[in-house]
């Protein structure tokens, strides 16, 4: 066999494999090409979501989902993003105002403190929510049976608290904090497996710096500022 006829059997044999890829893996991206792709296209959601009824997820995105990159905190006290994802609401009830971020299947997971402070408090709901209770409120309209941690901090700019709630199936929320501990402005907090929403909690009086549909960074990005001057 001439090198050119030999050359011809290795790419038929390549092009072959590639459509039995295609074929197997069908309709997502075979192995060929996913590493190209943006993450969002790597993994699309509905393969994403067969994975959650399954629970066969592939390796690859487990270690992309479980990333926990460094982050640095910017200088100043502004109330920092507890976590990556997107401003759905920012409602106020009873002079409290619940900053509402959605965090999506292909966003890092864990949650960052706002603010310098000592944890007044660490409590977990879910099992006893039953239809229709809270839903007046904005973050849980979505969600029938929502399971949540809520971590209260007392902080220079008083109270704040953090909400990480996830649905009643999934069920997964770490939280790495406990009572009476002093923790840092940005410092690791907790993290949603699988979950879906974080709310943060302040007084209604702080200058907001964000609004809905902005991206934000846990750790990173500043949401809000001291109390707002009224002259």
């Amino acid at each position: 066999m001439t090198f050119a006829a030999a050359a011809q059997v290795v790419v038929l044999a390549c092009l072959a494999l590639a459509v039995v890829l295609w074929a197997l893996y069908f309709p997502f991206p075979s192995p060929l090409v996913r590493r190209f792709l943006s993450p969002r296209r790597r993994w699309p959601e509905m393969q994403v979501r067969s994975w959650l009824a399954n629970g066969r997820f592939q390796p690859a995105f487990l270690r992309f989902f479980n990333r926990d990159p460094e982050r640095t905190a910017p200088p100043g006290k502004g109330l920092l993003a507890p976590a990556d994802g997107l401003v759905t609401s920012a409602d106020v009830r009873a002079g409290v105002r619940y900053v509402v971020i959605a965090l999506s299947f292909w966003d890092m997971h864990v949650q960052r403190s706002p603010l310098r402070g000592r944890v007044r408090e660490v409590s977990a709901r879910g099992d006893d929510f039953m239809d229709g209770e809270g839903r007046d409120f904005a973050f849980l309209r979505d969600k029938a049976c929502p399971v949540q941690k809520r971590i209260v901090l007392d902080t220079e700019s008083g109270p704040i608290a953090v909400r990480l709630i996830t649905s009643l199936a999934a069920r997964r929320i770490e939280t790495w904090v406990s009572r009476d501990d002093v923790i840092e402005r940005g410092q690791r907090i907790g993290r949603i497996l699988l979950g879906s929403t974080v709310v943060l909690e302040l007084p209604e009086a702080m200058n907001l710096t964000v609004r809905r549909g902005d991206r934000v960074w846990a750790g990173e990005t500043i949401v809000a500022e001291g109390p707002a001057q009224h002259g």
